[in-house]
């Protein structure tokens, strides 16, 4: 597909990873600031640092966009996942660090905002819940993990201080059953290589609130990385040491779901 790339396994795992993609089409890129250009806040490398996710019978939808053009984790209306802090919204008008993304006078209006909901959110949401139906009417469950990561310090427009390594969402515990959450914290409580909270700053974006519905059988997990454990985030570069020791922990949390 033009809009995203889909693997399909033969687990009842979708990995889904919303913020990979960095392409800007150049009708837009024109009109955005130089230092938004490059994409800053793609979620670098991680369908690199996922891969492996093929040998546990993982299927993996990619997009190819970046999250400037659209956010494919925001809801289509736009509504606030987190009231009263700040967030970057459906197509973004600031960045991560507060600069903004569009020069003067050049953020999308309404109906163009309502076009890319159409051209890219809609195409990949289409494909997310094909695959979600399909491995849930094989195996009778699904489970949703939507992989991510972000600048681990340094944005105090998002957050205070340090974002610890390893952020597990599940909506305050309602996208996924008891049971597996209690799974995945016990794997990430058995470990003292990476710090760890649960439901913190980012308790799970509009994929993991909407499609996770632990009655059905489909439970939506959210894992935030901060990047400084699989990247350099100066620069921007993949640390194949570093991604190596983080695969294994992240090995073990997609071993769980499949329990």
């Amino acid at each position: 597909m033009d809009i995203c790339t889909l693997h399909r396994g033969t687990a009842p795992l979708l990995v889904s990873l919303p913020h990979d993609g960095s392409l800007i089409p150049d009708a837009i890129a024109t009109r955005m600031a130089d230092s938004a250009r490059a994409a800053p806040d793609t979620d670098w490398h991680v369908a690199r640092l996922y891969a492996f996710a093929r040998e546990l019978g993982a299927s993996i939808l990619v997009p190819r966009y970046s999250r400037y053009v659209v956010d494919l984790n925001r809801p289509p209306d736009d509504t606030s996942l987190y009231p009263g802090q700040n967030t970057t919204g459906l197509c973004p008008a600031r960045q991560f660090c507060g600069e903004p993304v569009y020069r003067d006078g050049q953020a999308p209006p309404a109906d163009e905002i309502d076009r890319r909901v159409a051209q890219y959110w809609r195409p990949y949401h289409q494909a997310l819940r094909n695959e979600l139906d399909r491995l849930h009417a094989q195996h009778g469950r699904a489970v949703l993990w939507e992989g991510h990561s972000i600048k681990g310090s340094e944005l105090a427009f998002l957050f205070e201080g340090r974002l610890p390594d390893l952020n597990l969402g599940t909506a305050a515990g309602s996208s996924c059953g008891a049971a597996l959450q209690a799974r995945l914290e016990a794997v990430l409580g058995a470990q003292s290589a990476y710090d760890w909270v649960a439901n913190g700053r980012f308790k799970g974006g509009y994929i993991t609130r909407h499609y996770g519905q632990p009655e059905r059988g489909i439970d939506a997990v959210q894992l935030e990385i901060s990047q400084r454990t699989y990247m350099d985030e100066a620069t921007f570069e993949y640390d194949q040491a570093k991604a190596a020791r983080l695969q294994i922990m992240l090995r073990e949390l997609l071993a769980a779901t499949l329990l």
